[in-house]
């Protein structure tokens, strides 16, 4: 599958546990599912102009939910949580309140 840079980064999640990561210099993103870690890498890297130094991905598992009678499921995606070379930031994120 030929996947551009901007079809590989889904959207950045914002959460109480990114928010800490961000501290650390580390960033999360959901991604494309096909998606591996070196294109996670030069995605990143392509857009946000900045030097990656390690990428953890995950896969987040559907959850059982209902709403009264009826039965159903969230979907399943991919969650990349990418550490950034130090003296590196993503002036995205700045500012980002949950």
């Amino acid at each position: 599958m030929n996947l551009i840079a901007h079809d590989i980064i889904i959207r950045p999640v914002i959460t109480e546990k990114s928010s800490r990561l961000m501290e650390m210099n580390k960033y999360t993103f959901e991604v494309h599912p096909s998606a591996n870690k070196i294109q996670i890498r030069k995605a990143i890297e392509e857009i946000f102009k900045v030097k990656v130094r390690n990428v953890n991905v995950l896969s987040v598992h559907a959850k059982p939910k209902r709403m009264g009678v009826f039965q159903g499921k969230t979907r399943s995606w991919k969650k990349a949580i990418v550490s950034l070379a130090q003296g590196e930031r993503i002036e995205f994120f700045e500012g980002a309140s949950i």
